[in-house]
């Protein structure tokens, strides 16, 4: 279970709420957002950024895992959104076009 609760800012301005949780976290079968993160300097940095149906049927076996380990991955940033697809796609693409994750190129 999450603990702490942190926003990520898009290209647009507006923010965006994510609960933090660890890399062997078992997820729920909800929809959402996710950002593979690293704790790097002080700070968040976002490696891959995501949307999905499920949580639970997207992430135990995700093909960016590969990519995410190579660039230090230490975190899962999670929002659940039941606002549909198009809502969960235009969160995706406002923080990868403000953060510009390397697994996300």
């Amino acid at each position: 279970m999450s603990t702490q609760e942190i926003f990520w800012k898009g290209l647009s301005g507006r923010t965006y709420r994510y609960s933090v949780f660890g890399l062997d976290t078992r997820w729920n079968d909800v929809p959402g957002n996710y950002i593979f993160a690293r704790w790097s300097g002080g700070r968040w940095e976002a490696v891959y950024i995501g949307e999905t149906e499920s949580f639970l049927q997207r992430l135990p076996n995700h093909e960016k895992w590969p990519c995410a380990r190579r660039n230090g991955v230490t975190h899962v940033h999670a929002h659940v959104s039941n606002e549909g697809l198009v809502s969960r796609r235009a969160e995706e693409a406002d923080l990868i076009a403000s953060d510009n994750p390397p697994c996300n190129r």
